[in-house]
């Protein structure tokens, strides 16, 4: 088992295996990563909380949505409520966090996961360190401005990362969360075929990315989770599936999608 602090070694083979899925898959993300399998292992149960759910022993899925919220949120949190899902907003500042702060008071309100996705969406790998913090903090003060507590999770945008935004993050106090399962849904509004894509990705320790701001989505997130739940899925935020990891800011999360998940 190797450490989920970044910038330590790890085995040799689990490294490459981590730095070249990434490479792969987001180019341009230099950072090592960490699964959720990985952080509920290191951690020390008598000094760590533990989310509701044990997802060492159940099959999890994390449902999280980017660059919100919009106009079709409060309907995304009332079918959320009604299937009795928690989910992990990613929210941005500019234009969403400012123009819809009760609608970030009631994500909060009701239980979800509010983190961060920055202030104006650009991609941080292309800024120095100063323009990072800023993009990070502005959006940190405005969250914390509504809910009276500042995010601990942050998503770089296209999930680009390197040794500068971790730098940045971890003194900000946050921790890098991707995803394993993506439906592309800024490149449709078929619901269905939103809802198939992220069925056919579907895995135990799975992220699931999703956007709250496009047309095809909210329609398709009741069918999700309907199927995903007769599969034996059971919903969390970030937090419950990292438990009883604590999240380390700074660290990128990532899980691998496993060849066949049963």
């Amino acid at each position: 088992m190797f450490r989920t602090e970044p910038g330590r070694r790890r085995g040799p083979v689990l490294a490459l295996l981590a730095a070249a899925s990434l490479v792969l898959t987001l180019g341009g993300c230099a950072a090592d990563t960490v699964t959720p399998a990985d952080a509920r292992g290191e951690a020390k149960a008598a000094d760590a909380a533990r989310g509701s759910v044990d997802c060492a022993k159940v099959k999890c899925i994390a449902l999280t949505f980017d660059a919100g919220p919009g106009k079709d949120t409060p309907r995304l949190l009332d079918i959320l409520k009604e299937k009795n899902v928690k989910a992990t907003f990613f929210l941005l500042g500019e234009k969403h966090v400012k123009r819809y702060p009760e609608v970030v008071k009631r994500i909060a309100g009701e239980g979800h996961e509010v983190a961060n996705h920055t202030w104006s969406h650009r991609i941080l790998t292309d800024l120095d360190a100063s323009e990072v913090r800023d993009e990070l903090s502005r959006t940190q003060d405005a969250i914390a401005k509504i809910t009276g507590r500042k995010p601990t999770l942050m998503r770089p945008p296209q999930g680009r990362t390197d040794g500068t935004v971790s730098d940045v993050a971890r003194e900000l106090g946050l921790a890098q969360v991707l995803w394993s399962i993506t439906a592309k849904d800024y490149s449709t509004e078929d619901s269905a075929l939103i809802r198939q894509r992220v069925l056919d990705q579907a895995h135990g320790d799975g992220i699931i990315l999703l956007h709250d701001i496009y047309g095809g989505t909210v329609p398709a997130v009741p069918g999700i989770i309907d199927e995903l739940k007769r599969r034996g899925y059971t919903f969390v935020t970030v937090p419950q599936l990292l438990a009883p990891g604590k999240v380390e800011p700074g660290t990128v999360y990532r899980p691998e999608k496993p060849e066949q998940d049963d």
